[in-house]
């Protein structure tokens, strides 16, 4: 192990195992993720100083919403990865596209999946869209933490080489060098820096202009991973698509990076529009309309 190096905290990537059922702690962080985020926005929308003349969902709602935005996340986050990470290798071999089991989820094929289940979810209770993308926004950051948690703790998605640096990690799958623990990075950025970020914003703002919030999360959670790219290893199949020299360790932009850009652009117009007030519905309830209890 080389000097300037910390040993992998050998955590067995099973957390229980009953007979030929076995859990992982990858699934709990996304069921801890999806119940964190439940809780808290059935909290939310029964805070009526933080709504104004906005239609809000009900606790109902919400509780129905969860299954939607699960699967959505599930199945975009494994179609994403499919067409954005390795193509090639499941069309040589589309049953592996089943093989869940094996790894290989993406953050923006999930994040497509769940915005794609909110607005289908809208449209089936006459809500709008954008106010539950709002809702999702300030809780997202919590799956965000534990899913990256569960990426350290699987020994997967490891950083650049650090030789010299004194918290690099040796993983098991990373060969020999020292690594950044790029999982930690993202962990502590897109995770618990933006839930910092949303809850400030969900204070000061609400859901009073819809598509405000919603925009700022896709906005920071852009530049946080961006950030991150610059320590994370690119996918092997993948590498540096193109660039040299990038950044404090150089290397080129990745597809973390490319998918950045789009997801930027989309919130930075998204909070212009939102504050202005183009988003606003034409016909808002009146303050503390509507039930929010089932």
């Amino acid at each position: 192990m080389p000097l300037l190096a910390l040993p992998f905290p050998a955590i067995d990537p099973v957390a229980l195992a009953i007979g030929p059922i076995t859990i992982k702690w990858y699934a709990l962080a996304y069921i801890a993720g999806l119940i964190g985020g439940w809780f808290y926005a059935r909290r939310l929308v029964l805070a009526d100083r933080r709504w104004g003349p906005v239609q809000r969902p009900t606790t109902a709602d919400i509780d129905d919403m969860i299954v939607w935005v699960a699967l959505g996340v599930v199945l975009g986050g494994r179609i994403g990865y499919v067409l954005f990470y390795n193509l090639p290798m499941y069309l040589d071999d589309p049953m592996e596209i089943l093989a869940i089991r094996n790894g290989g989820m993406s953050f923006h094929g999930g994040f497509l999946g769940a915005v794609l289940a909110m607005v289908l979810f809208a449209r089936a209770r006459r809500l709008g869209a954008l106010t539950l993308l709002d809702l999702a926004a300030v809780v997202v950051p919590i799956g965000l933490f534990f899913g990256r948690i569960a990426n350290f703790v699987n020994g997967e998605l490891w950083g650049r080489a650090a030789p010299d640096f004194p918290y690099a990690v040796v993983f098991p799958t990373g060969g020999a060098l020292a690594r950044h623990p790029s999982q930690l990075y993202e962990a502590a950025t897109e995770g618990l820096l933006l839930f910092v970020v949303m809850a400030l914003a969900v204070n000061r703002f609400g859901f009073r202009r819809p598509g405000l919030l919603g925009g700022i999360f896709v906005l920071g959670y852009a530049a946080a991973r961006t950030a991150c790219e610059f320590f994370r290893e690119p996918d092997r199949q993948l590498g540096y698509l193109f660039g040299d020299r990038l950044g404090p360790l150089g290397g080129g932009v990745t597809m973390g990076m490319l998918l950045c850009v789009p997801m930027a652009l989309a919130g930075l117009v998204v909070v212009v529009l939102a504050a202005r007030g183009l988003t606003r519905p034409r016909h808002p309830v009146a303050a503390g309309d509507g039930p929010v209890e089932a």
